[in-house]
């Protein structure tokens, strides 16, 4: 899976296009980043800028509009409606896809050192990435706006995370950048059948984080020492879930209207039930909902998964399908078009199957038979393997729902599961086998005239050959995984699906040991090459190589026995 991180930078600069399309134009020219989005406000005189791509890639990105904005803007000159606190305001990382909140407060932490240290530019951390509880609050942060930090800068209690602490021409320019790392933030309405604004609105009490105001027996509300209003949670309390209830005379209906400021704390789905049953309690319904602006695949998938186990139904099945029964589940056609490549984050940048996967039978098969070296060996192990999980979560889907197998529904139900995700897994490492080829190929024309450049150039080699070495051990050590499955799935699913079985432990096994033929052709490439960099390497690549591989011929010997036995029996 590959690792993906959202960028959100807002630039202080809404109204003059052109310094926009400069600050914009650096991300395009980081490899593996997708701008995805540019939203000028004239009246905030303000751009937030929306980009995604590798972790590595996002903070090369983030580092240049940083850059480029502090280059362009100039913040004595600056005023707009919208609070800020320099040229670049705010720089939030967002987890996305195969990376951990951890992971974000590492990138932003590193991006904003950078920042300070190269570019001169006081920064500040906050939310995940925030060294004190004080600052996590960027509104704690950022108080005063710019106009403050003249006075704020150089008081240790202002002193910046990174950067310098002074105010001088040089910062009065720039003003200060904040950076953190935070929850991805989805926009998410869901309808109700009224148009009564009083429903609508109480569904959000019941719901949103911070709860209702309290009140007494006779319906006044309760303050408390210092004449605030007390609040209490609502009966379907969602932490991060920030809600309000209104009318769109367009609809023809009320709407509950939430910012979902952290998915990982609460997803869409839940967000759905929970007003689901708040409207039952009212004596309304909901007829869908309406998803505003982007959302990670992670979020549906996890929504599909949801309503599927909830009917009983196996969840082990392509995320295409998993994806669709979120849509229907959870109404997002109600009231306007839904389309998963262009609501769906990682569809729109582009980020899906990579181009051999997305080939036909045909064309991966011709492509494979001209006289380019890649693809080869290792892709075509990578496609044996997800064949093979592919097969296993076949005869377990085709053990749902029989009254014969009643007594493993819900172990099969697992194992379609398990063979999804390592059926995806070995599908990207189709295309990552051949990328880490290519790679190797690059490096071979890296310049060797002289002795710096040939050591240079022999390092490079020797690090893109073990990238490439790491990726068919990677497909190796997952088969064990894989045929463990496979014989389980041959004991105990559908007896009419046995050869299904079998021939998931032979394509299984014929994936690992293409797997463990490319290991072997790459670690004799490293023999010649400088290892300095990484010791031992090779010497525990064979190792683990070697135990996988034995693993795999101990498991689908004992399948194939299996399957033959019983199918020889039978007939």
């Amino acid at each position: 899976m590959k690792k993906l991180v959202e960028c959100v930078p807002n630039i202080s600069e809404g109204r003059d296009q052109s310094v926009i399309e400069a600050v914009t134009a650096v991300i395009g020219e980081v490899n593996g980043v997708h701008l995805l989005d540019v939203d000028p406000g004239a009246d905030t005189n303000r751009t937030v800028i929306t980009f995604i791509g590798s972790p590595a890639g996002v903070a090369e990105a983030a580092f240049r509009v940083v850059r480029r904005a502090a280059e362009l803007i100039d913040m004595t000159r600056h005023s707009g409606a919208h609070p800020r606190h320099g040229a670049t305001d705010v720089c939030p990382f967002v987890p996305v896809r195969g990376v951990s909140m951890a992971e974000c407060v590492e990138i932003a932490r590193s991006v904003g050192r950078r920042i300070g240290d190269e570019l001169d530019i006081p920064v500040y951390l906050y939310e995940e990435a925030a060294r004190t509880d004080f600052r996590r609050n960027l509104a704690n942060v950022r108080k005063g706006e710019y106009e403050a930090l003249s006075s704020k800068l150089g008081q240790d209690q202002w002193c910046p995370d990174f950067g310098p602490n002074a105010w001088n021409e040089h910062t009065a320019r720039t003003g200060a950048t904040n950076v953190s790392a935070r929850g991805f933030l989805v926009a998410y309405n869901v309808n109700i059948n009224s148009l009564s604004k009083s429903i609508a609105q109480n569904i959000a009490l019941d719901i949103k984080e911070a709860g209702r105001a309290k009140r007494d027996a006779k319906g006044n509300l309760v303050k408390d020492d210092k004449g605030r209003n007390i609040l209490v949670p609502g009966p379907y309390r969602l932490e991060a879930c920030k809600a309000v209830g209104w009318v769109i005379p367009a609809y023809e209906r009320a709407q509950v209207s939430m910012n979902l400021v952290n998915t990982a704390i609460t997803k869409p789905h839940q967000a759905f039930d929970a007003c689901c049953r708040s409207a039952s309690d009212r004596g309304v319904r909901v007829t869908g909902s309406e998803l505003v602006g982007l959302i990670p695949e992670g979020d549906l998938l996890a929504a599909g998964k949801h309503y599927l186990r909830k009917a009983g139904q196996s969840a082990g099945i392509p995320r295409k399908m998993i994806i669709e029964t979120a849509i229907q589940s959870m109404g997002l056609r109600d009231i306007t078009p839904f389309d998963p490549a262009e609501k769906i984050i990682e569809y729109q940048a582009g980020l899906t199957d990579g181009p051999l996967v997305s080939m036909t039978s045909r064309e991966f098969a011709d492509e494979l038979s001209s006289d380019s070296p890649a693809p080869g060996g290792g892709s075509v192990a990578a496609l044996s393997a997800a064949q093979a999980a592919a097969l296993v979560a076949m005869v377990a889907n085709l053990t749902v729902g029989k009254k014969k197998y009643a007594k493993v529904q819900e172990r099969v139900k697992e194992i379609a599961e398990l063979g999804q995700d390592l059926k995806d897994f070995f599908l990207a490492a189709i295309d990552d086998d051949t990328n880490a080829f290519n790679a190797v190929m690059e490096t071979f024309r890296l310049p060797k005239g002289t002795p710096e450049q040939a050591k240079a150039r022999d390092l490079a080699v020797a690090e893109a050959t073990r990238e490439a070495t790491r990726v068919p051990l990677s497909v190796l050590e997952k088969v064990p995984a894989t045929l463990e499955l496979a014989d389980e799935v041959a004991r105990i699913g559908n007896t009419n699906s046995l050869s299904d079985a079998g021939v998931a432990a032979l394509t299984g096994l014929a994936g690992a040991e293409g797997a463990y033929y490319n290991v072997l052709i790459n670690l004799d490439s490293l023999r010649e090459l400088d290892q300095s960099a990484a010791p031992g390497f090779a010497e525990d690549t064979r190792k683990a190589a070697t135990a996988a591989l034995a693993r795999c011929e101990e498991l689908a010997a004992q399948t194939r026995t299996l399957v033959r036995e019983r199918l020889e029996a039978s007939v």
